[in-house]
């Protein structure tokens, strides 16, 4: 398994990095993980609800940030 693409999202509140996250998500391939690296607290709950609205698969929080694989 290759590693995660990086998302760097530090520094900003949500919903910026969640918003980063819908934008580079659909440029990966099927299969493929980001990594979101965001230190806003609410980050913890609002990536893994926006992974169950939009039918992705958090895989869960790894390194300082959230990996998300996508799924379609």
């Amino acid at each position: 398994m290759s590693d995660p693409e990086v998302l760097d999202c530090r520094g900003q509140r949500c919903p910026l990095p969640v918003i980063a996250l819908a934008r580079r998500l659909p440029e990966l391939p099927v299969g493929a993980v980001l990594r979101v690296l965001a230190d806003d607290p609410a980050a913890a709950v609002d990536i893994p609800a926006w992974c169950r609205m939009r039918g992705q698969e958090y895989v869960g929080a790894a390194a300082g940030g959230y990996d998300v694989r996508r799924t379609n």
